[in-house]
């Protein structure tokens, strides 16, 4: 292993010599999308272009600035998630102007238009966090619509943070044009002294600040170096682990999910992403040809490699919901088991996405991963070749520097088994997953005692004011799809015990979900959620928690003698909402099912 990986050279077009073979063949397969007649191509965008009837759209258009000759080529939609207010986004704008670079020197026509986009850092840990996840549904019937009504031949996706990602993914599979993502890449770790930090650093400080062992002057010394730059949060957090999984669906060229924010590789990958959307139109490649079974295979051994956050479990459920591929809990327990872990970047180890890059990025991973067969290497992906031909390809031009504490290999793995397990037992009958490469070994069996909490805020509270001792077991529940609503992420409650030095003998459980910056014995997506009326609901504190990671179970000691007389007596908890939670809350399904809207 050695060197990333150059995406400015064209390892996907030029490094074999067999793109006029394949062009014709996925010519001959194309034309649903392409129509041959009389040597000419004709597009989806020849509905706003051609024939005496279009004179006016085509007059509009030309009110834009566009010639006929613009007209005459495919239009390529260029989704932006630029925003002022988005860390992670913020430097989009260029990223964006590069992709539009390559797709007119590919002899395409650019259109960039925007999608909203929430930053979970900043809204953590108050109302702001129920809008997260729920947004990711606003952005993918967003894209739907701006593609569909303007009549787009294909897609160039430039997302970067957490729910914007599979956002446009899902609004990819569903509209199946040819599509294709460049993120805006990773952020730079920060520095305190010779130690290494990042956000998630400074959500622990901050508990160990209320615990007496930091300084509040050492707490703003963390506060001002930890995000150094622009970019998705630098360890292997929901952000970066999609945009990693996004390489491994074959989604995205090489390089996409590892190469740093700031780095010219970043722009010249984006110019080589908008000169291949151009291609991937003109051969009639789209994402059903890729968003296969195959491909989510490789996606979640990817994933249990990684150590990726447990967000994933979600998006990729929703993703393959569109798509029309099953994808369940039990699918992705059977990866698990079969799939080592390779890697412990930040928040389980000291490692960041910038260290995985220097080594060889998702191309050295999935490179080892298909060394044991692990993956479906048959599997196609945007670069027109099969995953199989492009990890040959890639390597054929570059030699990796190994580093074991950033990638080990499959004989000298962390773990046999991945960095997510899913859970299941009485309090979790539809099942909860647990970031288990992020667990303290002691804490990979625990019973204790319930602390239960039916708001984040007022377990955060009870956390930071030292009311939480060794051995607890916190619930946090009413914050699912439903009851949150909008399934909040909980980075404050986890880093605070983290801070603490509780991360070693106190869990959390929650119906709720999690940061992927959390660490610790962190337990989620805990189906059916309280609102819904699992037994998480009908806790009361002080019941005893059985957790079992090992053998993958959560399990409560209350009686169904005693379960029933709770049931007749207890009310369910629902909170005030109004605007669009309230129609999230009427239509959003359950975490176990990816939490997509019915």
């Amino acid at each position: 292993m050695s060197k990333v990986n150059d995406p400015s050279q064209k390892q996907l077009s030029d490094a074999e010599g067999d793109d006029k073979n394949r062009n014709d063949e996925n010519n001959k397969n194309g034309n649903n999308q392409i129509e041959n007649n009389q040597n000419h191509v004709k597009f989806k965008s020849h509905r706003l272009t051609e024939g005496v009837e279009r004179a006016p759209h085509r007059s509009l258009l030309k009110a834009l600035g566009l010639t006929d000759r613009e007209m005459s080529q495919p239009f390529i939609g260029v989704v932006s998630a630029f925003s002022e207010l988005v860390p992670g986004h913020a430097h989009l704008r260029q990223v964006a102007d590069a992709v539009k670079s390559g797709v007119r020197l590919a002899g395409g026509t650019p259109f960039e238009f925007p999608v909203i986009g929430v930053c979970d850092g900043l809204a953590m840990n108050h109302e702001g966090m129920r809008y997260s996840l729920a947004s990711r549904e606003l952005i993918a019937d967003s894209i739907e619509t701006m593609a569909m009504a303007h009549a787009l031949d294909g897609l160039v996706l430039v997302p970067n943070c957490d729910k914007i990602v599979p956002a446009m993914l899902m609004a990819a599979a569903r509209l199946d044009l040819p599509a294709i993502v460049i993120s805006g890449g990773p952020m730079l770790a920060g520095r305190v002294g010779d130690k290494v930090v990042d956000l998630s650093a400074v959500f622990e400080a901050v508990g160990s600040v209320k615990a007496g062992k930091f300084s509040e002057a050492e707490l703003k010394q963390y506060e001002e170096e930890a995000c150094p730059t622009c970019g998705s949060c630098s360890g292997m957090y929901t952000a970066n682990s999609m945009n990693c999984m996004t390489e491994a669906l074959g989604m995205a060229l090489p390089g996409n999910g590892t190469v740093p924010a700031v780095y010219s590789k970043r722009m010249r990958l984006a110019k080589e992403t908008g000169y291949r959307a151009v291609e991937l139109v003109r051969e009639g490649l789209k994402p059903s040809d890729i968003l296969t079974p195959q491909a989510f295979h490789n996606a979640l051994s990817a994933d249990m490699a990684l150590g990726c956050s447990t967000n994933t479990v979600l998006h990729l459920t929703a993703i393959a919901h569109e798509a029309g591929v099953e994808l369940n809990l039990e699918t992705i327990d059977t990866v698990s088991r079969k799939t080592p872990n390779l890697c412990r970047l930040s928040p389980a180890g000291t490692a960041h996405i910038e260290d995985l890059d220097r080594v060889g990025g998702m191309s050295a991973l999935l490179k080892e991963l298909s060394s044991g067969e692990l993956l479906e290497t048959s599997a196609l992906t945007v670069s027109g070749r099969t995953l199989e031909e492009q990890l040959h390809a890639v390597c054929a031009i570059n030699s990796w520097s190994s580093d074991q504490n950033v990638l080990r290999t499959l004989e000298n793995a962390y773990a046999s088994e991945g960095g997510i397990k899913v859970l299941r037992g009485n309090l979790a009958k539809d099942g909860a997953v647990v970031k288990q490469s992020a667990v303290s070994p002691k804490m990979m069996q625990h019973s204790g005692p319930a602390r239960v909490f039916d708001s984040e805020s007022e377990a955060v509270h009870a956390i930071l004011n030292g009311q939480i001792v060794q051995g607890d077991v916190v619930v946090i529940r009413y914050e699912g799809p439903k009851g949150g609503p909008g399934m909040p992420e909980m980075l404050t409650p986890t880093s605070a015990l983290s801070g603490m030095g509780l991360d070693e003998s106190v869990a959390l459980i929650t119906d709720g979900r999690f940061s992927g910056a959390t660490r610790g014995a962190a337990i989620g997506h805990v189906s059916p959620e309280a609102l819904e009326g699992g037994d998480i609901g009908f806790l009361l504190e002080g019941d005893m928690i059985d957790i079992d990671i090992k053998a993958g179970l959560l399990n409560h000691r209350l009686d169904d003698v005693t379960l029933a007389k709770r049931r007749e007596t207890l009310q369910l908890v629902e909170k005030p909402v109004k605007g669009y939670l309230k129609k999230y809350l009427s239509k959003v399904s359950s975490a176990s099912a990816g939490a997509v809207i019915k």
